[in-house]
């Protein structure tokens, strides 16, 4: 590994420390359903894959630059992803997006995976110093926590206080100010090839990509670059910790 000792490891998180618990067509259905909405969970699913490709192309980062919060941006979301399903009440509406956007801060919300605490705690055992750069919205840090999470992170910079998402390079040259360490000295772990491998190797940081379902076909990533369990991240690391 060029650049000299390893010191650092930078840690996406959907996806690759915990995903959606159920789906978020469960999730938003049974946040309606609290409100006396029957909703199916396929068909929500349907709607959100569609309002969510619309906002993220509209309004990227959660519309920052555009003066909107993350707040804004999901309550817009979750709205839209109703509508598509025929409801049309204003105050409904609102009320199961405020409910989901506050609710998805929660624990239960959340599935973490497995390996992902052994493998933190692994890695700080090692002595690397951990940190999250993630595309994710202000409530990251408080998931973190009631995900049991946060205890193991040295800075969390998520997109929306970057003020730019993966995979542009200024979210990784921040995060590298908080490391105060060289690109050569850090290491990141994700599951989306452009977003995490590509976009941090491009800065000189040492990527790697978790392929869960090892089923990667897209692009050329060497053996040595890929795990398919976080569990096999830390030897990978320890070999070049000197």
């Amino acid at each position: 590994m060029r650049g000299g000792p390893l010191r650092w490891v930078l840690w996406d998180v959907k996806d690759t420390l915990l995903k959606v618990r159920g789906s978020v067509g469960v999730q938003y259905s049974k946040e309606a359903e609290g409100l006396g909405l029957s909703l199916r969970p396929a068909e929500v699913n349907a709607a959100f894959r569609k309002t969510h490709r619309r906002y993220s192309s509209r309004y990227p980062n959660y519309g920052v630059s555009q003066g909107l919060t993350s707040r804004d941006w999901w309550m817009g979301v979750v709205r839209d992803t109703l509508s598509e399903c025929q409801v049309n009440d204003p105050a409904l509406l609102n009320a199961v997006a405020a409910n989901v956007f506050k609710n998805f801060c929660y624990a239960e919300n959340w599935e973490v995976f497995p390996d992902s605490k052994p493998a933190l705690e692994r890695c700080s055992t090692l002595g690397l110093k951990l940190g999250v750069v993630s595309n994710f919205d202000k409530r990251l840090e408080t998931i973190l926590r009631n995900s049991g999470l946060l205890e193991h992170f040295s800075f969390v910079l998520t997109s929306e206080e970057a003020g730019a998402p993966k995979p542009s390079p200024a979210i990784f040259h921040q995060a590298l100010q908080r490391c105060g360490a060289p690109a050569g000295s850090v290491a990141h772990i994700g599951d989306h090839y452009v977003y995490d491998y590509l976009a941090s190797r491009a800065v000189g940081i040492h990527g790697f990509l978790l392929d869960r379902d090892n089923s990667h076909t897209e692009g050329d990533v060497p053996e040595e670059h890929r795990v398919v369990s976080l569990d096999d991240l830390p030897s990978r690391l320890q070999e070049n910790i000197v």
